[in-house]
């Protein structure tokens, strides 16, 4: 019989810049990725799996995430529920400039489930050096968001940013599956498996 993964529960900068701010998410509903990150802090916290949260900062000369501002600090959601760990960043990955790494190998955790912002941006840039770094992932995409885009390669709504990128997380990087799903394998001690690349490839030319 495996072993029952040794979790931790990431919660990447879920801040008021996301929710009333000049980055706001769009898809899924705000409202309900929020309701989502409670729950897999409260089941996180319940089942004793230690919970880091993340906070990113910019210069305070920044349309976005400025420091001391009111829009870069956490939302209440999550300033309000125990955490057992705290990190400040200032890059995309959760690991760059911080101790994150130490912390979790000291604490011999060996699965990182992923919640919050962005989906295609630090949840993205975490979840790929987690796994180059060796731990298993898991990202719970209904606990996560994106906003759109539109620059000088083209537009993409919110909805297609967060939707490709699950994907993409999907074929290897990370176990990309549903709050729901997630709360069932905690509950269950199952070990949450992502797809892979050439699978997924086949799958989509098969269907053509």
């Amino acid at each position: 019989m495996s072993q029952s993964p040794k979790r931790a529960l990431i919660v990447i900068d879920v801040q008021n810049e996301y929710v009333s701010g000049n980055l706001r998410i769009e898809y899924p509903n705000i409202e309900l990725s929020l309701s989502n990150i409670a729950k897999a802090m409260d089941a996180a916290h319940a089942a004793n799996i230690p919970v880091v949260v993340v906070q990113h900062f910019a210069d305070a000369s920044s349309p976005v995430f400025a420091r001391g501002s009111q829009a870069a600090e956490l939302h209440p959601l999550v300033a309000e529920r125990p955490r057992d760990h705290f990190i400040q960043k200032a890059m995309a990955s959760a690991f760059v400039g911080t101790d994150l790494s130490e912390w979790l190998r000291a604490r011999e955790i060996d699965t990182l489930s992923v919640v919050g912002y962005m989906t295609q941006h630090c949840d993205d840039s975490t979840v790929r050096q987690a796994h180059h770094e060796g731990w298993q992932v898991e990202l719970l995409n209904d606990a996560t968001g994106s906003p759109p885009y539109r620059n000088s390669q083209g537009a993409a709504s919110a909805e297609e940013i967060h939707r490709v990128f699950s994907i993409v997380m999907h074929t290897g990087f990370a176990a990309v599956v549903s709050t729901d799903e997630w709360l069932a394998a905690l509950n269950s001690g199952e070990a949450l498996q992502p797809d892979n690349i050439y699978l997924s490839n086949q799958r989509a030319i098969s269907v053509r």
